[in-house]
């Protein structure tokens, strides 16, 4: 099925609302961790690409339905971190989270990005999330135990984008 999906980089006042509405329609992130998603939109609105922050929104119909955040990791030579890639829970299963991970993988590509590393919770609710890391081509790097709170461990997935074809996104 192919999605009609416009996808931005432009970062607009209003995202900030999105970010939230996004995080908080997945049920998965804490108050706090919602919040924290949101200061990152607030970093960018305040000091461009300064705040070390990349944004790719997706919308449908000038909605935003999903978003990815991603940026460079402090002290090394094209290693990134994503941050964030949240879409509304309503339209998951449907590519967008893909889509959003390959635009964002192109755009590190051409940057000449060596690695991308994605975190996320080891969690039974999270067991979709690390499959469709999986899926996209990371693998499991890291398992830090107990990292985010007692039995909540912290899994790193990385993919080496030198030895990836990330110039074509798949029609979804």
């Amino acid at each position: 099925m192919r999605l009609d999906l416009m996808i931005r980089a432009e970062v607009r006042r209003e995202d900030r609302d999105a970010v939230r509405r996004l995080a908080e329609s997945t049920k998965f992130f804490r108050p706090d961790e919602v919040d924290v998603a949101v200061e990152l939109v607030d970093a960018f609105l305040a000091t461009g690409e300064a705040s070390g922050y990349e944004f790719l929104f997706a919308e449908q119909n000038g909605h935003v339905v999903g978003y990815i955040c991603y940026g460079l990791i402090g002290c090394t030579l094209g290693s990134y971190d994503v941050y964030w890639i949240v879409v509304d829970q309503q339209s998951q299963g449907a590519g967008i989270g893909r889509r959003l991970l390959q635009q964002a993988e192109q755009d590190l590509a051409s940057r000449n990005a060596r690695l991308v590393y994605i975190e996320t919770s080891n969690k039974p609710q999270y067991a979709p999330t690390r499959q469709f890391y999986l899926r996209c081509g990371y693998q499991i790097a890291a398992v830090m135990a107990d990292f985010y709170d007692d039995g909540d461990d912290k899994v790193v997935l990385v993919r080496d984008l030198r030895n990836s074809n990330t110039s074509s996104v798949s029609a979804i």
